[in-house]
């Protein structure tokens, strides 16, 4: 018979900014994009949901996360839906001796968490799903059998030989927390397409996580075997790009998966750059900047406040430490009342000089170019220089935003990467 599911990722509940003034309004959006394709399902009367990990933003979750997530998925279990998932990098814990927020929910039968075992030998078992337990690498739902594995890191594609070795079953689908080189947006935690091509011959469907945007990888035949559905509401800033939201899908007795890709309606969030180019002051600045903001914030016809990222650019004849944030919020304000608001401060400060304009570095170029000095000093970071400038600036931005916990940041450090969608 044919089974029909959703499929989502990277739903990232928790998700807030904090100390921004917004934190209960952003909180909350996460929350009301995934109690929508909740409704969907029950709407549908889909066989299961799946959940290609990232279902929290952080390993370490509050309480009142928990028990909102539950509120949520209490429907799931009342229908008799079950939802089955995978951890991703996020909401992974790195303390294994540790009961993690997704074991939990598992355990107490909210999801059914699938994670294999490994051989002495490096491979994997797919045992069956234990309900009492709430664990498992394997489980049987409408006929087909789902098998699933979390986040692995970059070496992901060394793996895929071992799942497929591991599959004993036909009309099989994967739930895998990884990229696909050249359509994932994201640059660590990734396979190559070459890597991924033998799923395709164990697999009839397999269900993508990790990388924010809406993607779909065919074999050599030109089937469509692997699909991505990305975040179904905008995460970080530069996701304004993608489409946002899941799929549905039908799976044949032939193994043919028709989906249909279903677009939620997430916050709206811009990135608009303003050009100072030229202004002689601070004052003359703002009025720039107000008039700019008008002209591009006229299009944006959705009532709920938006996220915005403005950046500055242009030489100017002030420093730029005189757009103070606040500075600058309010004249945005009188224009349109943003949920949240960050600032890059690209302006770089022009000065007379022997008759000839001179322009100084922006201060983002000074910081560069000075640690990529101390870096460079160090013989044994040759040809690395320019990956570790951008991974320690990366870093920085993470902690001043206060975007992720002390152990993601070490998962980072250790994979020599750029920060994980």
């Amino acid at each position: 018979m044919t089974v029909r599911f959703i499929h989502t990722s990277d739903i990232h509940l928790g998700k807030t900014y904090r100390g921004s003034g917004c934190d209960a309004q952003r909180y909350q959006d996460f929350f009301a994009t995934f109690a929508g394709i909740v409704a969907d399902a029950i709407r549908e009367r889909v066989d299961f949901v799946l959940i290609g990990g990232d279902l929290f933003h952080t390993g370490q979750i509050l309480p009142k996360t928990f028990a909102k997530t539950i509120e949520i998925l209490q429907p799931l279990k009342d229908a008799g839906i079950p939802c089955i998932a995978v951890e991703g990098n996020h909401d992974w814990i790195h303390r294994r001796d540790s009961v993690s927020w997704m074991e939990a929910l598992s355990q107490l039968g909210y999801i059914r968490l699938l994670r294999p075992s490994r051989t002495a030998d490096g491979g994997y078992l797919f045992d069956p799903f234990d309900p009492e337990e709430g664990c498992g690498g394997h489980i049987e739902a409408g006929g087909v059998n789902i098998y699933g594995l979390g986040y692995i890191g970059s070496q992901a594609g060394n793996h895929i030989s071992r799942i497929c070795d591991a599959v004993a079953t036909k009309r099989n689908i994967l739930l895998f927390h990884v990229g696909v080189w050249t359509y994932s947006p994201v640059e660590i935690g990734n396979i190559k397409p070459e890597e991924a091509m033998p799923l395709s011959e164990c697999f009839d469907y397999v269900a993508l996580g990790h990388g924010h945007k809406p993607y779909i990888v065919n074999d050599a035949q030109g089937r469509p075997y692997a699909f991505n559905p990305g975040s179904p509401d905008c995460v970080n800033f530069g996701e304004e790009r993608y489409d946002k939201g899941y799929y549905v899908v039908a799976l044949e007795p032939d193994g043919k998966a028709q989906h249909e890709f279903r677009r939620t309606s997430p916050r709206p969030m811009l990135v608009v750059t303003a050009n100072l180019d030229g202004a002689a002051n601070a004052t003359d600045a703002l009025e720039r900047f107000k008039v700019e903001m008008a002209g591009k914030l006229s299009g944006c016809a959705d009532e709920r406040s938006p996220l915005i990222e403005v950046r500055l650019a242009g030489k100017v004849g002030f420093h730029p430490f005189e757009l103070s944030r606040d500075r600058l919020r309010a004249s945005l304000c009188e224009i349109s009342e943003p949920l949240h608001l960050e600032i890059k401060n690209h302006l770089s400060l022009v000065a007379g000089g022997g008759g000839e304009e001179k322009v100084k570095k922006s201060l983002a170029e000074i910081e560069r170019d000075v640690l990529g000095e101390l870096i460079g000093a160090n013989s044994q970071y040759q040809g690395r220089v320019e990956e570790l400038t951008r991974l320690s600036l990366a870093l920085r931005d993470l902690v001043l935003k206060g975007d992720v916990e002390g152990e993601e940041l070490l998962s980072l450090l250790s994979s020599g990467g750029e920060p994980c969608a």
